[in-house]
């Protein structure tokens, strides 16, 4: 099931998506962003329950947040490039893909606090 979520960086007051997707099963995430040219701006994947992602297969760069069960940003993979795989953050729940370059215009850091709150 495909579900629509705003993520809010509740640190900063800073919006990272307005039309975020919620990949919860297992083919979905197993698909991913695979087959998209891009992301827009205000555009996210939300993969649940993930602790590692892959760019095997795609064809542009990506933003990479991991999230803890609470929220909590727990590491962060800036510029991901087409072919590369990040390494298994065990603490994960959470991973967002987003367009490159977000994690830097939204300042987001190691240790915010982000919210999906579904629409």
């Amino acid at each position: 099931m495909l579900e629509n979520v705003i993520i809010t960086n509740l640190s900063n007051g800073c919006i990272l998506a307005r039309a975020g997707e919620r990949a919860n099963t297992f083919f979905r995430r197993l698909r991913g962003l695979l087959g998209r040219k891009g992301l827009h701006q205000g555009e996210a994947l939300v993969l649940c329950p993930c602790n590692s992602v892959h760019c095997i297969g795609m064809r542009f760069v990506i933003d990479v947040i991991f999230l803890d069960r609470f929220g909590q940003v727990i590491h962060l993979i800036e510029q991901m490039k087409p072919g590369s795989i990040s390494p298994i953050i065990r603490q994960a729940r959470y991973v967002i893909e987003l367009p490159a370059g977000q994690i830097s215009r939204s300042q987001t850091m190691v240790g915010h606090i982000l919210k999906l709150r579904e629409y």
